[in-house]
């Protein structure tokens, strides 16, 4: 085992565990900041494929920008710890279980069908992370669902303008 896989085993199970947390914890600001760690953690799995301008990004937007935007929802709302469900949590649990199980083989059953061709990364994979690259791939293969994605944030953004106005006039 070389250092890089066992790099890969530690970011990775530092990745999952939080995850997992993300999901657990009843307190909203402990999830994100266990997501924060998983966004870091992925970005680290991102250098090591050699896609470094993503591994920047996804730090900037996604641990910067996005969970700052999370955190002041959460401070904005207030959120308190959730009071105890007094529903029948027995078979909710039973089925859980029963849902990781199959998530579980099915994972189990992918990972077996990965043949050793998959396993290399491209030849050019150092290239294709530049950022001149995804630029020319953004501008000329994927023009129009960049610009489509563009007019969704905006009508998001201006849709959370509107709503907030509203709440405070």
């Amino acid at each position: 085992m070389n250092i890089e896989t066992l790099v890969f085993y530690i970011v990775g199970g530092i990745a999952i565990a939080s995850a997992v947390l993300v999901v657990t914890r009843k307190h909203a600001l402990y999830s994100a900041l266990f997501m924060i760690v998983n966004m870091c953690s992925l970005a680290v799995l991102y250098l090591m494929l050699q896609a470094q301008f993503i591994a920047i990004i996804q730090i900037l937007v996604y641990a910067g920008a996005i969970m700052v935007l999370f955190l002041f929802v959460i401070m904005l709302l207030n959120l308190e710890e959730e009071k105890p469900v007094t529903q029948k949590l027995f078979s909710m649990k039973t089925f859980g279980f029963v849902l990781c199980v199959v998530l579980l083989a099915q994972f189990l059953f992918a990972f077996s069908k990965v043949s050793a061709d998959t396993k290399s990364l491209s030849p050019n994979a150092g290239q294709m992370g530049t950022v001149e690259y995804i630029g020319k791939a953004l501008f000329t293969e994927y023009l129009f669902p960049f610009e489509a994605v563009s007019f969704l944030l905006l009508a998001a953004i201006v849709g959370a303008v509107v709503l907030a106005k509203k709440k405070f006039q």
